[in-house]
């Protein structure tokens, strides 16, 4: 039979490798910026559209979106054509995906920065980028899809299956995560409130791990791996096995991430069920593709692009094995909210996606432009510069992890917190973020060599845009005969039908866990205490959200009496109900808010506290790697759209009562006068009208409508101790000069002369008067409206003397 005439596309392949190049360096110089951000809080650079809670989810989402997202449709344009001997089903569909892909990244990049975003990780864009997001993916799956229908080969190849699958799974994560009601064009509310929030965006968020950064790598795994080591891949059994059995068990993974949180024991039970489970597909793969080198070892001391390929592999099996070891509810007590899962991450990302990539590359370019690569030692020195910074970027984070969690759960032998601040933690690991700079930074370097060596190349050749092949007409075979042919091997020749059971197989997990949490109403049991948010504290609740608070804030207190005693009672499932997105947050780089408006909790901060620390925290604590936020006591709220967020709230089941919407405003207004008014006393001058006023308001809900009010009437006051004496012994003063500095420094400065508003105390104008037993009693019981916290639960009666004696001895006069 004669053959016919293949052209290829290379021209949208090479657009995407161009793509890939682009975005990837400024995806790791943006991380880099981070980096540096949390060592050295100055390269926040003072500016609204540079701090770190607005950069951090552009790094995530133009390596994830932008590096990977355009590599593996490098990969995918590259490999489907010459796997199924026929062009791309249509150019115009290719153009489209191309062009629309990189518009995305850039209205990404933009919006983040102006701070429009929904807060859910993975999946921060708002409504209208979701929408394109949608067509530009649907066109991408059309566009593959149509290919397997125009294919000139009886089967389609493994590499094709998990194509699929990555096109189908993607498709059904982000229309059902994406599910919000718009109020403006850059502002909308998710449909789905608190717990029920929760799992669909961890169901989201997990599986966009497995079908954006696994799946799709898989296959190109399955087809570079083979052509770079020119050996075939080793089993075809194990490859099915390893397909169907891991798209099924992935979509079950998500609860995982909500470990001893605000969700019912069955969706958690369900998360660390089958993310154990998902260790034997995930190793299968990992063999699978070890082993297609057996007899090839050899190359892979020579070629750069198999030792990439190799690395990654390996990789992948040591991320499927901690991943899994992660979820177990022990381990996670340690993982979760350090800096163990930004090690994980980072391992799986910069070996597994950039390793895939980096292989990819420097075997594809060169058969791209007919040429060979333009330096194999550049390539090489490339491998060894990415994989020592992998090391030095991650193990110290690992050090990290397991050095705070050691200190936040330590207690002193009087059953007291040992570091009761958080940021006392947070300062012992700062050294281990330097390092994370340095790897990072080679890592760059890295891929700044593989640049300029992929660039050399393509000059040294020359591409051929609509390269010509040659393939025989497909004969079909007819309907499937038992004896000679698998069920499997039947479906290989109906991509359609391989894809809508695909479909089935991937739909089931999600099904399961999203629909009960919604219907069910027992899932999400109510607490009467639990009221909607004012429109101050709405405002200043999507200012939180603006601002990126969640990337180092979580809302979320675990039942383990380290976090309970550190932040305050435990959280329940009910106190999120009204909470459109949820705020748990899955790193804790600043202490956890979900008490700061408990009065008298060890978390309340006054609303002077608040002002002075938005405005200049390392005022406040010179040790604080926050950002400043001087803009919010600059910008106003906007009033004009109160109305329409009441109004989107209550479509979403939030109670207000009928007409609120039209008293919204001046509801606002009242409750920021009290606010200013407040201040005032502290001898703060603020505006009603700016966001500084909505934040603080929003900082006192949270945990208040669940917790009993403080005691204000001398009835209910705690008696008073009489002290006679303070001990006066120099180990006493230099015991109490220690407390002072952990706990007092951060109000009344190292020298206790008071910042901001806080009381002077080297003076002798005292609130609550100077003698021994006025200190004491305030240290004991504290003053908690004005923000004060009780310490006798914090400290010994020995100790409070102690940092009494320093206070009246010791400081400075």
């Amino acid at each position: 039979m004669e053959d016919q005439k293949v052209i290829y596309d290379n021209k949208t392949v090479k657009l995407f490798i161009l793509a890939t190049l682009v975005w990837g360096i400024v995806g790791v110089l943006v991380g880099i910026v981070i980096a540096l951000q949390l060592r050295f809080p100055a390269f926040n650079f003072g500016l609204e559209f540079t701090t770190f809670g607005r950069v951090r989810p552009v790094h995530t989402n133009a390596i994830i979106f932008a590096f990977v997202g355009n590599a593996i449709f490098a990969g995918v344009y590259y490999s489907m054509q010459r796997l199924l001997k026929t062009r791309m089903f249509s150019d115009l569909l290719s153009k489209f995906h191309f062009w629309g892909w990189q518009l995305i990244i850039v209205l990404a990049a933009v919006t983040l920065l102006l701070g429009f975003t929904t807060s859910k990780e993975y999946a921060e864009l708002e409504w209208p980028i979701d929408i394109l997001i949608a067509l530009v993916w649907v066109a991408f799956g059309v566009n593959m899809i149509g290919t397997t229908v125009i294919r000139r080969v009886q089967h389609i190849y493994a590499a094709i299956w998990w194509y699929i699958a990555t096109f189908v799974g993607v498709a059904i994560l982000h229309i059902v995560n994406s599910f919000e009601l718009p109020i403006s064009l850059f502002k909308s509310y998710s449909l789905y409130a608190g717990a029920q929030d929760a799992v669909v965006q961890w169901w989201y968020g997990h599986n966009a791990v497995a079908f954006f950064l696994t799946t799709p790598f898989l296959g190109l795994m399955y087809y570079y791996l083979p052509k770079a080591a020119e050996r075939p891949i080793y089993s075809y059994k194990l490859s099915i096995i390893h397909f169907w059995s891991l798209i099924f068990l992935y979509m079950w993974a998500g609860p995982h991430h909500l470990l001893y949180q605000a969700l019912p024991d069955w969706a958690q039970a369900l998360g660390v069920t089958f993310s154990v489970m998902l260790i034997a597909p995930s190793w299968g793969g990992m063999i699978n593709g070890l082993l297609t080198l057996r007899g090839a070892w050899d190359k892979v001391r020579d070629k750069a692009e198999l030792k990439f390929l190799v690395v990654a592999v390996t990789a992948y099996g040591m991320s499927t094995f901690e991943g899994p070891m992660m979820s177990i509810k022990f381990v996670n007590q340690l993982t979760h909210f350090t800096d163990w899962t930004i090690a994980h991450v980072h391992i799986a990302g910069m070996a597994w996606n950039g390793g895939i990539v980096f292989g990819m590359l420097y075997w594809m370019v060169p058969k791209l432009f007919r040429t060979k690569l333009y330096s194999e030692k550049l390539a090489n020195a490339h491998f060894w510069i990415a994989t020592l910074g992998i090391l030095i970027y991650a193990i110290p984070l690992y050090w990290s992890a397991i050095t705070q969690w050691l200190m936040l759960r330590e207690y002193t032998p009087e059953g007291f917190l040992a570091y009761p601040n958080f940021l006392e933690t947070l300062t012992q690991i700062l050294p281990m973020y330097t390092f994370r700079i340095i790897g990072g930074t080679m890592f760059l370097i890295g891929f700044f060599l593989m640049v300029f060596n992929l660039a050399k190349t393509m000059k040294a050749g020359s591409m051929v845009a609509q390269e010509e092949a040659y393939a025989p007409v497909l004969v079909e075979l007819g309907a499937r005969d038992p004896k000679k042919e698998s069920m499997h091997r039947f479906l290989e020749r109906r991509s359609v039908r391989f894809s809508v059971i695909a479909f089935i197989v991937l739909a089931i997990g999600g099904a399961v866990e999203i629909i009960p949490m919604t219907f069910v109403k027992s899932n999400v049991p109510t607490i009467e205490a639990v009221k909607p948010y004012t429109p101050l504290e709405l405002a200043g609740r999507d200012l939180y959200v603006s601002e990126g608070c969640y990337n180092c804030h979580s809302q979320m207190v675990r039942p383990f009496r380290w976090e309970t005693d550190r932040y305050g009672e435990y959280s329940k499932i009910g106190e999120f109900v009204y909470d459109h997105p949820f705020q748990w947050g899955s790193r804790r780089t600043g202490p956890d808010l979900a008490r700061a408006g408990v009065i008298g909790g060890p978390m309340y901060k006054n609303a002077a506290w608040h002002y002075n620390h938005f405005m200049d925290p390392q005022k406040m604590n010179e040790q604080s790697i926050m950002p400043k936020y001087p803009w919010l006591a600059e910008k106003d709220i906007d009033l004009d759209i109160i109305p329409a967020k009441i109004r989107a709230m209550k479509k979403l089941g939030v109670p207000y009562p009928e007409g609120f919407d039209k008293i919204a405003v001046d509801d606002l207004k009242k409750q920021a006068a009290v606010i200013v008014a407040d201040l005032k006393a502290s001898g703060i001058t603020a505006d009603p009208g700016k966001q500084i006023i909505a934040m603080i308001a929003y900082m006192h809900k949270l945990g208040r409508d669940i917790s009993t009010p403080a005691a204000s009437d001398s009835a209910n006051a705690p008696a008073k101790v009489v002290v006679e004496s303070l001990p006066n012994t120099p180990a006493d003063l230099t015991a109490g000069k220690e407390i002072f500095g952990k706990l007092c420094a951060s109000c009344h400065g190292p020298e206790g002369k008071g910042l901001a508003t806080f009381p002077n105390l080297t003076d002798d104008e005292w609130i609550h008067g100077n003698t021994p037993t006025d200190v004491v009693n305030t240290i004991t019981n504290g003053y908690p409206v004005k923000g004060m916290l009780p310490f006798k639960n914090q400290l010994t009666e020995q100790q409070i003397k102690q940092v009494a004696s320093f206070t009246l001895n010791g400081l400075k006069k």
